[in-house]
């Protein structure tokens, strides 16, 4: 019926830097000559990295770079619904508007529409499989072999047993029931006595509670569907850790571990040395050092972009970038961390982790630096479920109903249209390399994400970007208004990163976090 997928125009792939197709990559600043002792490369040099030679000689044609990954969300719509007979002086029918062959078919038609009203306003990745109309147990079962993520089931009968057959527990389900937006389903007089808690107190139908059902609003199916695209993409992803998988603090210790149980992880560390070698052989290579300098001074003359730190280190940046992508290639995935990015890494690359970090961000991969698998999950997840990028950052200590949080990497496309205006200076501790300083905009609602360093329970909070400033901090900052109580936030902080994102997606986060068996903590 729909097959809605992510809008690759939103995030560019040609290159580290997002530019406009119809503009000329310049070299202004820095000659080739002067580039090249920059950045340290020789003139001669063997086509070692093919991947990144064919990127720098723009043959996209035979070799793309691995795009970001966007699996979209499987639904099964299922309407069980039976027409009753009527029998003399005995009750022959169960509560429910529909009560002939017609009406039954007039239903299938009112839901097609509605989903694919429903499906036209998605902005994420989504397949809605045919209506299928089921009216007895065996019907149910066979639906249940179908290749799909998630059931959905206009439950307009409590036939017996149907729902349950339908109700795998080993598949994500929904039920929508009508009360006022087209003809009275039975399950919305029975969906919590009989089919939750089968006639008793207790809650017994494995997998699913109140939150699972909707009642004639198909928006509320959405938000939740959104929900489980963000733990469908979450669940076995796979992502790049240089250095190695690591975690910050002494609670952090095990968190990789966790994050491959909880999450199904698939962590593939690459050593620094084997970095270093990459980083060598790429800045031996003048193809992708002309390519990266183009890329460079093209991003740098951008309207919104300013620099305040020397362009041999954003050149480097760029060469880095593209090491980076190589590694996402050869993994096939689009996900990357970096432990120990600051110290350990610039010997090695000569510049900071930061901007190539923030320049695979705004091309819709995801790149985080601490390689902090407390928080990276949220990020995977938040990312997903936001279809934006996301800011890993540090916090600070909510006082007079605000906060700021600030890191030395962040996205410039944060509302995964629009790049923000940057400042490029140096990384703060070390004042040296390329960071940018991105100004993130003023009245802006985002979503803020802390999980605690035993994996057990994330919080979430609303709050309003009130300012950017510019403390002796990390270089992007944002002072924050908090849309909660500020004593209570203050007493419930866990963990130490945070996760930011533009947008208020709360009911999708906690939603997905109490799916995945953990405790979520909204205020």
């Amino acid at each position: 019926m729909c097959n809605l997928r992510h809008e690759p125009s939103t995030f560019p792939h040609s290159a580290c830097c997002p530019c406009d197709a119809d503009r000329t990559c310049r070299r202004d600043g820095l000659n080739r000559r002067e580039f090249m002792a920059a950045t340290g490369i020789a003139t001669a040099a063997g086509l070692t990295l093919p991947v990144l030679v064919n990127a720098a000689l723009g043959n996209s044609k035979k070799t793309r770079h691995h795009q970001p990954v966007f699996r979209p969300l499987k639904v099964q719509p299922v309407f069980n619904c039976e027409i009753y007979q009527r029998k003399p002086a005995t009750s022959w029918r169960w509560t429910g508007a529909i009560q002939s062959e017609q009406e039954l078919r007039e239903e299938e038609h009112r839901i097609r529409r509605d989903l694919e009203q429903m499906a036209s306003s998605a902005d994420f990745a989504l397949e809605i499989r045919p209506l299928v109309t089921v009216r007895n147990v065996e019907q149910a079962v066979a639906v249940t072999k179908k290749d799909y993520d998630v059931l959905i089931m206009y439950a307009a009968r409590r036939t017996p047993k149907v729902l349950e057959a339908l109700a795998s527990p080993d598949r994500w389900n929904l039920i929508f029931v009508r009360h006022r937006s087209g003809p009275l389903y039975y399950m919305y007089i029975g969906a919590h006595t009989h089919f939750l808690r089968k006639t008793r107190d207790e809650f017994g139908q494995p997998g699913m509670d109140v939150h699972d059902i909707v009642v004639d609003d198909h928006a509320e199916l959405l938000w939740r569907l959104r929900a489980f695209y963000g733990l469908k993409n979450i669940l076995g992803k796979r992502i790049v850790a240089v250095g190695g998988a690591g975690a910050w603090g002494v609670g952090g210790r095990g968190a990789p571990d966790r994050a491959e149980q909880t999450w199904k992880l698939d962590i593939v560390p690459v050593s620094y040395s084997e970095l270093g070698e990459r980083i060598k052989k790429a800045r031996q290579n003048e193809a992708i050092v002309n390519h990266c300098h183009n890329k460079a001074e093209e991003y740098l003359k951008r309207k919104n972009v300013v620099l305040e730190t020397s362009k041999a280190f954003v050149y480097r940046a760029f060469i880095l970038c593209e090491v980076f992508r190589g590694l996402l290639d050869e993994a096939q995935t689009d996900a990357i961390t970096i432990k120990s990015c600051m110290s350990t890494i610039m010997p090695i690359a000569e510049t900071t982790a930061c901007l190539p970090l923030s320049l695979l961000n705004d091309e819709g991969y995801m790149a985080f630096c601490e390689s902090d698998f407390v928080v990276i999950p949220s990020g995977i997840l938040l990312r997903y479920i936001s279809s934006k990028p996301v800011f890993l950052c540090n916090p600070s200590l909510p006082h007079n109903g605000m906060l700021t949080v600030s890191h030395c990497t962040a996205p410039r496309r944060m509302n995964g249209k629009e790049l923000e205006p940057a400042r490029i200076l140096t990384h703060y501790e070390s004042d040296f390399g390329a960071a940018p300083k991105v100004e993130m905009r003023k009245g802006q609602e985002v979503t803020v994400l802390n999980p605690d360093f035993a994996g057990r329970r994330w919080l979430g909070f609303a709050g309003e970007i009130i300012d950017a400033p510019f403390y002796e901090i990390c270089r992007t900052q944002l002072d924050v208004a908090v849309k909660c109580d500020v004593e209570q936030l203050a007493e419930q902080i866990r963990g130490f990163h945070w996760m930011v994102a533009y947008g208020n997606y709360l009911r999708e986060v906690g939603y997905a976090v109490k799916k995945a068996g953990l405790d979520w903590l909204r205020l």
